[in-house]
């Protein structure tokens, strides 16, 4: 009589992880002994998309960079969020309106208080 392991229907799926955890390490293992070994100054030297560095690489950011960064992150979530609305406009009815009007209507009165307070100005 044969008994029922219910752990055999993971069998294929530990299979790949231990196939992918023995790549992972076998490849940069087989990389770094195969691979040329030759360094030089020109080899050793920072390298910035084709440029070369000027000063240091711990000089500080402008807020406004964060700025910026937050006010993308917040209306990427907005178009996020526009989108399932959008193809349940109908079913959600005139409620779906006016909770989707105040969500909008929030983030127009923050980039208004943003772009008021110079946030937006790259000069200044």
């Amino acid at each position: 009589m044969e008994t029922y392991n219910p752990l055999t229907g993971y069998l294929p799926l530990a299979l790949v992880f231990l196939v992918a955890g023995g790549m992972a390490f076998a490849i940069p293992l087989i990389a770094s002994m195969l691979g040329p070994k030759s360094v030089n100054p020109i080899k050793s030297e920072t390298f910035e998309c084709g440029n070369v560095t000027i000063g240091s690489a711990r000089q500080r950011f402008a807020v406004k960079f964060y700025v910026v960064a937050l006010l993308f992150i917040v209306f990427d979530v907005e178009a996020v969020f526009l989108y399932p609305w959008a193809v349940n406009f109908k079913a959600l009815g005139w409620f779906g309106y006016t909770t989707m009007s105040l969500f909008a209507a929030t983030l127009i009165v923050a980039l208004a208080y943003v772009w008021k307070k110079g946030a937006l100005e790259w000069e200044s």
